[in-house]
């Protein structure tokens, strides 16, 4: 498939020097002078991977890899800048980053970087493919969990999974809202129906109404032949509206409409479509205070808020780390074709520690890492993300998880773990001359 690559830096003559070079390793380029102008060529093409300046006129690359991550969690970014220094790099691969290089220090690990970047996209779009075919067998035997709050959610959708009426999910991102949504639609009678499924999160208002409603030819610039909206789309089966809560509050008053009569009118219509769909929603807000400072239709959240089902949070769930540890680690070993095939107790112990602030998807993420990076049969500790390793050395020694000096002694043992201990090699990866790398193993007591 045709790769594209997005270079995102002010500086022009230096998009035009990356667009050569990459285009001489047969990538297809678009340019972006700013985040404003990214934003609007994400909207119209597939990007597989990002060359972002850190510091650009409208905003922080660091701050804009969480955005991207957010809204095209395929997408891979690599962060470029001329001002390369420890704290931004942590916190560039905390927020997703896949890797953060300095301008004219590491010219010669650009292409290597950008064909690895290529190459776990490409995995993560594999993946998520065949987890979306899987999805369409989804139902309540296998969501996993056998924790008391987890087996409550699944007997609440359970029961209200037969009938035609529309269900809130409520739960922080990440929880599984759109696994129980897939496993309610098929155990109804319209389960062999379309399931349609759109994040209201990742397009802007005019966008979202076109993507939901559909439009008649000519309703706006670039509209140049009709377009069966989402709703149209899953007629006679289930439209789930994720984050429900980001959408404009005109557009609230038209999906009303469609929960009350069953009719709508696509964008620049003047006649109604009817349809037969069933509505499930979900968010991370709390609806009930968007409606009291206006944000959210009143009458719009008394016809979502028929039958509510609420997901814990993992860290409330915590016995069922394990479940899904072990669950991901089968996954994505076969995906990689590799060979790991256990967990170790102190890989596990980080696992149960963590307070995954992103749920179920921020472990499965963690798990994908790890089993990419292992080169043994088992995970263990180096296979964790710095944050995640440095939170847990804390925990034990009482140190902060921001403190420099910790994250410093954690990043050369794990740099000297990947090179099996060969100084020469980790004090070059390191971009540090041998004498101090020496010289830091001893003062942080590194064996």
């Amino acid at each position: 498939m045709p790769v594209k690559i997005l270079i995102i830096d002010d500086e022009e003559k230096l998009r035009s020097l990356l667009k050569r070079i990459i285009g001489l390793e047969g990538y297809s380029v678009a340019e972006a002078a700013n985040l404003k102008a990214a934003f609007k060529i994400l909207e119209k093409e597939d990007i597989h991977v990002i060359l972002c300046d850190v510091r650009l006129p409208d905003g922080n690359g660091v701050d804009f890899v969480t955005e991207i991550k957010t809204k095209y969690p395929l997408i891979e970014i690599l962060l470029l800048t001329a001002y390369g220094n420890i704290p931004d790099a942590i916190q560039a691969m905390k927020n997703g980053a896949f890797d953060y290089i300095t301008k004219g220090d590491d010219n010669d690990r650009l292409v290597p970087l950008l064909h690895k970047a290529f190459e776990k996209a490409m995995l993560k779009t594999r993946v998520w493919q065949l987890e979306k075919q899987a999805g369409r067998k989804y139902n309540f035997e296998n969501i996993l969990g056998s924790s008391d709050l987890i087996k409550s959610a699944i007997e609440l959708a359970a029961k209200v999974a037969p009938t035609d009426t529309t269900v809130l999910l409520l739960g922080e991102t990440g929880t599984g809202k759109e696994v129980f949504a897939q496993a309610i639609h098929n155990g109804s009678k319209r389960n062999d129906k379309p399931f349609i499924a759109i994040n209201c999160s990742s397009f802007g208002k005019e966008l979202l109404e076109s993507e939901i409603l559909g439009h008649k030819a000519g309703a706006f610039t670039g509209a140049i032949k009709d377009k069966k909206g989402l709703i149209e789309e899953a007629n006679t089966g289930t439209l789930f509206l994720d984050e429900i809560g980001e959408m404009h509050i005109e557009l609230q008053a038209k999906l009303l409409r469609v929960l009350e009569t069953g009719e709508f009118f696509k964008v620049g219509d003047t006649k109604p479509t009817k349809v037969s769909v069933r509505i499930i929603a979900a968010t991370n807000r709390d609806l009930q205070h968007d409606v009291a400072d206006g944000k959210f239709r009143e009458d719009l959240f008394f016809r979502l808020n028929v039958f509510t089902i609420s997901l814990p949070a993992l860290r409330d769930r915590k016995k069922d780390i394990p479940v899904f540890a072990s669950f991901y680690l089968k996954l994505f070993a076969e995906k990689t074709n590799s060979r790991i095939d256990s967990i170790s107790k102190a890989f596990m112990e980080h696992l149960m520690q963590h307070e995954w602030k992103g749920n179920i998807r921020e472990l499965k993420n963690v798990m994908e890492r790890a089993v990419i990076l292992a080169e043994e049969n088992e995970l263990n500790v180096s296979n964790l993300p710095l944050e995640l390793q440095v939170q847990h050395a804390g925990q034990q020694n009482g140190i902060s998880a921001f403190d420099l000096s910790s994250v410093e002694k954690l990043h050369i043992q794990r740099v000297l773990n990947h090179t099996k201990g060969n100084k020469a090699e980790t004090a070059r990866l390191l971009n540090i001359g041998l004498t101090t790398l020496y010289r830091k193993i001893e003062e942080y007591h590194i064996s």
